[in-house]
């Protein structure tokens, strides 16, 4: 629970009001010293008052602040459990850190983004998913800019399942592609903030013509969110250097990798045999491996 109340909050801090963006900031740069605040001292740290803060508790699911401080105590106590004497592991990326810290850094990052990803998911949500594709005709897989690769990468998973798929980045032909989908199609939109005017675009014109829309974002309070028949929910702390396309990036991967599992382990025999004519049909592209010349 501690880890979705400081997950959801990043990812719709956007969304919030300014006032309680300004409260969630002081949350999230120190939840350790957040957590020994009391409701008048936070108030007077982000600027506000202490009824914005009630309501900020409560705007994110929580009854009040005295709950939120729970939370905070436990996310100091988990970052404290999880750092290393010489390096703050949770720490934004510093100019003076050596080439080891900024391997841990990203590797703590990254692991954190599929352990809250994993603990956030919508299990519901995933399974009504892999009926819509298992029943569709056609799935497009949308993402613009750094999530191009993600949806490249869940098309051909779904290929190779025998799934009629597509993934599409560029703007004009994922809007022409968009435009042909039928009722009982499935389009997948990738998109970190939910808010890039180009993947809204998309999924308008998808579900003008009748797809269902399902939408992987860190963000779900976003404009995609509120667009789509389901969305999953990314977790991944975007800092100065691990923007966009890395540990959202790995999170969202994470999502396209259980959907791929849920999928094969569906039609399980069948699963098999579409990943080895998948396979076959790839063969003669890869060189053979070298004989040992003992």
């Amino acid at each position: 629970m501690t880890a979705d109340v400081l997950v959801r909050l990043r990812g719709s801090l956007s969304s919030l009001p300014r006032a309680e963006q300004a409260i969630a900031r002081v949350v999230l740069d120190n939840p350790s010293t957040a957590a020994e605040l009391t409701i008048s001292e936070l108030a007077q740290a982000a600027g506000t008052s202490e009824t914005t803060v009630t309501r900020f508790c409560r705007n994110i699911g929580l009854r009040g602040y005295p709950q939120l401080r729970l939370h905070l105590a436990a996310e100091a106590e988990r970052k404290r459990s999880d750092g290393r004497p010489d390096v703050n592991l949770a720490a934004d990326i510093q100019s003076g850190d050596s080439t080891a810290d900024v391997i841990r850094k990203v590797g703590y990052a990254d692991t954190r983004a599929v352990e809250d990803t994993i603990a956030l998911l919508d299990v519901d949500a995933m399974d009504r998913l892999v009926e819509v594709i298992d029943a569709a005709r056609r799935i497009d897989v949308y993402g613009v800019g750094s999530t191009a690769v993600v949806a490249v990468d869940g098309a051909q998973k779904l290929l190779r399942l025998g799934y009629a798929a597509a993934a599409w980045s560029d703007v004009h032909a994922a809007l022409m592609s968009a435009s042909t989908l039928r009722p009982g199609d499935v389009a997948i939109v990738i998109s970190h903030s939910g808010r890039t005017r180009d993947i809204l675009d998309i999924i308008a014109e998808a579900k003008r013509r009748g797809a269902t829309i399902a939408v992987i974002t860190s963000n779900p309070t976003s404009p995609a969110a509120a667009a789509a028949y389901l969305v999953l929910v990314t977790a991944a702390r975007e800092t100065t250097f691990r923007s966009g396309a890395t540990a959202s990036r790995t999170a969202q991967l994470t999502v396209i990798d259980c959907l791929f599992v849920l999928l094969a382990k569906h039609h399980y025999e069948a699963s098999l045999e579409a990943m080895q004519r998948a396979h076959d049909a790839v063969r003669g592209h890869v060189l053979p491996a070298e004989r040992d010349p003992r």
